[in-house]
């Protein structure tokens, strides 16, 4: 099994013409390759996994795996608010030579924490490789609770860790607390990376990596090689893009971002709409200012 730890890039769908753009999307797995992250999350919410087809899904998934050549590992979102889709997904992923999935707690159903309960274990029944839960209740609705996390990893042992992104820094202790330890929080929110390793995740599953891959990944570095002060020095000076990157739903602001690196279109698939024209300075202003354009 790969190593969950690191900074690990929730990497954007690039579009063309209404379609997936294949050659800019290799271009951006290599960036991220270049940069030094431990992993690639294909098909998550800032791969706007929602508005993607099967077919595009699979298509992207496919050519990460391809385009990573085992340098990276690669774990795609399978997460959808239906069981039995998200177990049909899982199943069918599983044959492209991905390293592991994550999963997103159930959005708009609200499921009650018996439900949770049941629906990832109909996932880790359907497949043998390593799962990683995914809380982000500003996005779902539900707040998935460390005790509901404990009696997943106490059924599945391939239920190897989550991404946090409820925001709540308790709630990460008392996982980190009442899990075992070889069972792995990682950050979901950018702007709390360096505050949750501080007491006890392991990485990140990044959005500003997608700009940013090897500054994030050697913050998560250093941070786990002991120089805090150093990885706090890391994470100050990318603190303002982070929250540039989050000055409209993501990921509409990374996604112009990642346009003027040239690795891709800036446009995202509809409901979402391309950066207002304000707030485009404003991510600019911050990707100059950290250094990164």
């Amino acid at each position: 099994m790969f190593e969950l730890k690191g900074c690990f890039t929730a990497i954007i769908t690039p579009f063309k013409n209404g379609g997936i753009d294949s050659e800019a999307l290799k271009k951006i797995v290599h960036f991220q390759l270049k940069g030094g992250v431990a992993g690639l999350v294909p098909c998550g919410s800032t791969g706007e996994a929602a508005t993607l087809s099967p077919e595009e899904y699979f298509e992207v998934v496919k050519l990460t795996v391809e385009e990573a050549g085992g340098k990276a590992a690669v774990v795609p979102g399978v997460g959808t608010n239906s069981t039995a889709k998200s177990v049909e997904m899982a199943r069918k992923v599983s044959a492209l030579g991905v390293d592991g999935l994550l999963a997103v707690v159930p959005y708009y159903n609200k499921p009650t924490q018996g439900g949770m309960i049941a629906h990832f274990s109909e996932l880790a029944r359907a497949t043998s490789l390593p799962i990683i839960l995914y809380n982000i209740p500003g996005r779902t609705g539900v707040n998935m609770l460390p005790a509901t996390v404990l009696a997943l990893r106490r059924k599945f042992s391939n239920i190897v860790g989550i991404k946090e992104a409820s925001g709540n820094l308790d709630q990460v202790s008392e996982i980190i607390n009442v899990l075992d330890k070889d069972f792995t929080v990682m950050s979901g929110d950018d702007s709390l990376t360096l505050p949750m390793m501080s007491v006890g995740a392991r990485g990140v599953i990044s959005v500003v990596s997608n700009i940013a891959p090897a500054e994030t990944a050697k913050m998560c570095a250093l941070f786990l090689k002991g120089g805090a002060g150093r990885a706090a020095k890391t994470h100050h000076s990318l603190f303002p893009l982070i929250k540039s990157l989050f000055i409209e739903t993501n990921p509409i602001p990374v996604k112009y971002a990642a346009s003027l690196l040239g690795l891709c279109g800036y446009e995202p698939r509809l409901p979402l709409t391309p950066l207002s024209i304000g707030n485009r300075a404003v991510v600019k202003k911050y990707m100059v200012k950290t250094g990164v354009l």
